[in-house]
């Protein structure tokens, strides 16, 4: 919206106001997508802490609090720190969704990869929503099945998927396959296959999101590092001239998605301040849904789905512990009758507290690993 304000200087010259012209001259800021990106993510940031002590009133008025037990408790085995989370506030990703939209419309130039993804964020925000509203009526973890989470959250990558191909202007985003460290393209004209590829790091991402999303401050922390490394990425692919020099894919109007980008990061930091230990507010599926999901179609719209596996490792990592522990029991259990576990719990955060780590020790250490996959992502750019 801001952004028409650099069309201010243009219009009164051309009515003939030199002299006015030139004293609104400063409104050609807005131009600049950095200076935008910049406004976005402070915008968020600030909005996230004004409004963060009012959302967690208002989300304890209406009760919409955790009220069972996490489920690690209550298997046991974990160890140091007996702060209960029972009553703190769920849904904070309501705060996290609506900083972002209302940043993002403010000082974003309004295109289709934009609009895409705000209203996919929307839309999986609404699902999460759905199965922590199941939640709190149950009183119980078990929200919606997985099914009709997969369902939907598939039939939301595939209509995205299927939109793109159908798109001349983005249709190579599908038909083209694209990989970290190569120039070129290692497929083209694989439509069926890319639509593929688009499904899987739509859905996988907002899943791994959502299974990271067990420790105090551990998914929006490692979503901040994931979309920092996309604000590069989407600012290069939407700059000829970078573009070309790192023979990354030159995406039109690609760098409107820095802004997005940028007001992730601010939505997302702001929320840490509340969520760090001790969390004063989750985000509950409403938000973890809605993070992951922006960050797999933000990845896609820029032809770079792929490196979500590198920048998102940590993701990588718990998402791959559950599917490990599954699939293993589950072949054990047929093969032996007593099914056997790989972790001492999954998620893999789960893991280390049964290794007596303090949860604060876990999510920092988590820090750390996802800075060194952001830096790993980003050494992409030249590795090629």
């Amino acid at each position: 919206m801001l952004y028409y304000l650099s069309y201010v200087p243009i219009w009164l010259r051309q009515q003939g106001h030199e002299g006015l012209a030139d004293a609104f001259s400063f409104f050609r800021v807005f131009e600049y997508v950095t200076f935008r990106a910049a406004g976005a993510a402070v915008t968020a940031l600030m909005f996230s802490i004004v409004f963060g002590p009012r959302f967690i009133r208002w989300l304890r008025s209406l009760k919409v609090q955790q009220e069972y037990e996490d489920r690690a408790r209550v298997i046991g085995g974990m160890t140091g720190d007996n702060v209960s989370k029972r009553g703190v506030p769920t849904m904070g990703g309501l705060l996290i969704v609506i900083a972002l939209d209302l940043s993002a419309l403010l000082w974003a130039q309004c295109n289709l990869q934009v609009t895409l993804t705000l209203v996919s964020v929307i839309v999986l925000a609404l699902l999460g929503f759905y199965d922590d509203y199941s939640k709190i009526m149950q009183q119980e973890a078990a929200g919606l099945t997985e099914r009709i989470k997969l369902f939907v959250q598939t039939t939301l990558a595939f209509v995205i998927g299927i939109f793109l191909w159908q798109m001349p202007e983005t249709t190579r985003l599908i038909t083209e396959v694209m990989v970290p460290f190569y120039k070129q393209p290692i497929l083209i004209g694989a439509g069926l296959v890319g639509l593929l590829v688009t499904i899987l790091a739509i859905v996988g991402s907002s899943n791994a999101v959502n299974l990271t999303d067990g420790l105090d401050g551990l998914a929006v922390g490692s979503t901040v590092m994931v979309s920092f490394v996309l604000l590069v990425f989407t600012y290069i692919a939407g700059h000829v001239e970078y573009a070309k020099h790192l023979n990354v894919p030159h995406i039109v109007g690609a760098g409107e998605l820095s802004v997005v980008c940028a007001a992730l990061i601010g939505a997302s930091l702001g929320f840490l301040w509340f969520n760090c230990h001790p969390a004063m507010m989750f985000m509950g599926d409403t938000g973890a849904l809605a993070l992951g999901g922006a960050l797999g179609i933000i990845a896609v719209l820029i032809h770079q789905p792929f490196i979500l596996v590198i920048a998102g490792g940590v993701f990588v990592l718990e998402a791959g512990s559950v599917l490990l522990q599954r699939s293993w029991f589950k072949y054990t259990r047929h093969k032996t009758g007593t099914g056997q576990r790989i972790f001492l719990m999954a998620p893999l955060h789960h893991h280390f507290q049964k290794k007596s780590w303090h949860e604060n020790q876990v999510v920092i250490r988590f820090y750390i690993l996802g800075i060194l996959f952001a830096v790993m992502a980003l050494a992409t750019l030249k590795l090629r």
